[in-house]
């Protein structure tokens, strides 16, 4: 039976169920699924993909719903792509793909069988407490994935607010080649070193917008590093054009707008698949100040295309003209309007365990310097 026949035979009520996959700066994937159990297992019996994608000429779709008909049911994304791009490839004309890819398909798909989840699929409590050292938020950052990973919380939005100066440095770099330690001395600044890799992060109080996304594995399933990362920071870009900004996401890792880089997201994949990003945005720089206290090198601005750090940076300030209290609020906003959301607090044991941390591990110098 072809899949048009499959598909004017079966209902949408009659099919089992519906997947959804939307593509950072892209279009919707949604496929509705049904299976069945043969004498090898269960496989997909029929597949409708639809969305708000182009696909020209017309007849590919049929060629993308009979590829993914008698895959099993707990095929991978790259298994099904994998099958999605060989009938393309295959196809007697050449077939373009628009805001979607095979790839996209593969995770719909994976959506609708249960293996993955989507937005919608979870409530996120949104924590945003009172200011904390920065040992302390790279401490909490890790209880609250433990907690998230455990199932002891839903995946959670958490807005950081800093006690003091910073520079936040990735889990593997060298401590003495990003950071002068005469200037973060003359400047009162502490270095800690977060569990995510990345690049190093300046902080002043009130100067910078920094966030964590904790989610559990499902979200992302099936994604690459590099997809994740534009997955996860889709909403920000949203949040920013709220207060007048035009943002994209640049890979790996850097949030920028026309007028310069505006910040950057670093990913943590915990052991049971927890997934921790974060991200910090410069509301406004004292960009002098940090040229002093970090070791920005020319070949990571010629890489830029830039040679000077004042103009890697285009604080948030300067393009909203609104205090940074209002563009936080703006985005807990936003992120409240796309998802379900609830407020969350952190919890005594989450506390005690970041206390815990902050002692053993990262107030401690053998991890601050445990890349020297």
């Amino acid at each position: 039976m072809s899949p048009k026949e499959c598909r004017g035979r079966t209902t949408r009520a009659e099919r089992d169920v519906r997947g959804e996959y939307k593509v950072p700066g892209g279009k919707l994937v949604a496929v509705d699924v049904e299976t069945h159990t043969g004498s090898s297992g269960d496989v997909i019996a029929s597949a409708a993909v639809s969305g708000d994608f182009f696909l020209e000429p017309d007849d590919a779709l049929e060629l993308i719903d009979a590829a993914l008909v008698g895959r099993p049911t707990d095929a991978s994304v790259a298994d099904l792509a994998r099958a999605v791009q060989a009938a393309l490839d295959t196809a007697p004309y050449d077939v373009a793909l628009v805001g979607f890819d095979a790839e996209s398909v593969a995770i719909a798909v994976r959506r609708a069988l249960g293996h993955a989840t989507g937005w919608q699929d979870h409530v996120f409590e949104v924590v945003h407490e009172v200011a904390q050292t920065p040992a302390m938020h790279m401490a909490l950052d890790q209880a609250l994935a433990e907690s998230v990973g455990r199932g002891d919380r839903g995946p959670t939005l958490r807005i950081w607010e800093w006690e003091r100066p910073a520079v936040v440095i990735g889990s593997f770099q060298s401590l003495r080649n990003e950071v002068d330690a005469e200037g973060a001395e003359r400047h009162g600044v502490t270095v800690v070193r977060r569990i995510s890799g990345g690049g190093a992060m300046f902080i002043e109080p009130g100067n910078t917008i920094t966030y964590s996304l904790t989610v559990p594995a499902s979200l992302v399933e099936g994604l690459s590093f590099e997809r994740s990362y534009a997955f996860l920071d889709d909403w920000v870009l949203g949040a920013l054009a709220d207060v007048g900004v035009e943002a994209t996401y640049q890979p790996l890792n850097d949030i920028a707008s026309t007028k310069g880089k505006i910040g950057g997201a670093a990913q943590k994949r915990m052991a049971d698949g927890t997934v921790l990003h974060h991200v910090t945005m410069s509301y406004d720089i004292d960009a002098d100040k940090m040229v002093e206290v970090l070791r920005i090198g020319r070949e990571k601005l010629s890489d830029k295309g830039t040679k000077s750090a004042n103009k890697r940076v285009d604080p948030v300030r300067s393009q909203t003209g609104l205090p940074r209290e209002e563009v936080i609020e703006a985005f807990k906003k936003h992120f409240a309007g796309r998802y379900r959301t609830v407020p969350g607090e952190v919890t005594p044991k989450e506390r005690e365990r970041a206390e815990e941390l902050v002692r053993t591990k990262f107030d401690t110098p053998e991890w601050t310097a445990r890349v020297p």
